[in-house]
């Protein structure tokens, strides 16, 4: 694959709301799946489709511990990635409210243990709007 064709995915992996909240909250910590899951108020399969997407364009990378896998920010490789990697700790932040209330929620789900957050697999089973109540 050409540089063209990299970069051409790179932004096509990140023309996504989810996909651009997902690389937010991973600019700040590597996570668990289930822990986007909460903070996100998604299912598993939406959001294991968006992960996907971030992996094969190498802008995410997965560490499995056990059956928890984690996720992080890969290191980036060009200029490009390095700028967008900041824009993701500022400016999306400072500018929209989905994004700030993911982070809210993000540190309400993390400081719990993993066994306490089982997978979400249904939408009827997914938290209410607002700040995660574990």
């Amino acid at each position: 694959m050409n540089m063209l064709e990299k970069e051409v995915k790179f932004f096509s992996a990140l023309a996504s709301e989810i996909r651009l909240r997902i690389l937010v909250l991973l600019s700040n910590k590597e996570l668990c799946g289930c822990h986007l899951e909460w903070t996100l108020k998604m299912t598993q399969a939406k959001v294991s489709r968006h992960l996907k997407v971030l992996k094969d364009a190498e802008l995410v990378q997965e560490r499995r511990e056990g059956v928890w896998a984690f996720y992080s920010l890969s290191q980036p490789k060009t200029e490009l990635e390095k700028e967008v990697y900041k824009c993701l700790k500022k400016y999306f932040v400072d500018k929209y409210e989905v994004i700030k209330q993911d982070l809210l929620n993000m540190e309400k789900v993390v400081c719990k243990p993993l066994e306490m957050l089982p997978t979400v697999r249904k939408a009827n089973e997914l938290p209410k709007k607002g700040v995660v109540k574990i």
